[in-house]
């Protein structure tokens, strides 16, 4: 769907992207069961994420005959997990593209003003010349996503691209406002944020179920 800063929001809604979503949802979900599942839906968004990928001819031949063909044109492609939570999303993506190289954003958010903090970067060389992906399971507030964008961007990222599993409008448009070049990827378009920061009905703290803490 396009709005009016001109990114666009990408709902992944296969059918099997849902029925995963429901069973990440739930609060009696075990914590292996939910990375596992972190981990599947991240491969079904990266898919669309990566469907502008480009590709160059190539001659092969196959057991009958010789024919033409498509590769990835070489196109680098950079994951950027925001830490914590984003790490149980990259070896979804690295299950599509093994050759990604991976950031690190690390950065926590105050539970008062739920603003983000940042306490941890470490990136790839060349990003002017990847596809970019931020990823976090969550987009609230936007803060954090935000944040990592600008980040990523003032290492040289251009075509940058936020992959997340569960979005709250609030956060949504937050992102659009700041980074209106960068298309949002989400399994689920959320109802609204609590009082607390929490997207309802949300899925928790995903930080806290991936790594079984509290």
């Amino acid at each position: 769907m396009e709005n009016t800063f001109g990114s666009k929001v990408v709902l992944v809604d296969h059918p099997m992207v849902q029925h995963k979503l429901s069973i990440l949802r739930d609060k009696d979900t075990s914590s292996k069961q939910f990375r596992e599942l972190v981990r599947e839906l991240a491969l079904f968004e990266g898919y669309e994420a990566t469907r502008d990928l480009p590709l160059a001819p190539v001659e092969i031949e196959t057991p009958i005959a010789k024919t033409l063909a498509y590769q990835l044109a070489g196109k680098k492609l950079a994951i950027v997990p925001i830490l914590r939570a984003g790490l149980g999303m990259v070896n979804g993506i690295q299950d599509l593209i093994p050759t990604a190289k991976i950031a690190h954003v690390g950065m926590y958010r105050d539970e008062e003003t739920l603003e983000p903090h940042t306490y941890f970067e470490k990136y790839p060389k060349n990003l002017e010349e990847a596809i970019t992906i931020v990823v976090d399971p969550m987009l609230a507030t936007g803060g954090s996503s935000v944040a990592a964008i600008d980040m990523v961007k003032k290492q040289g990222a251009t075509n940058v691209k936020l992959v997340c599993l569960v979005g709250a409008p609030e956060g949504v448009k937050t992102v659009e406002k700041a980074h209106p070049d960068v298309d949002i990827y989400l399994a689920s378009l959320d109802d609204h944020l609590n009082e607390h920061g929490y997207i309802v009905p949300g899925l928790g703290d995903a930080g806290d179920r991936i790594f079984g803490t509290k």
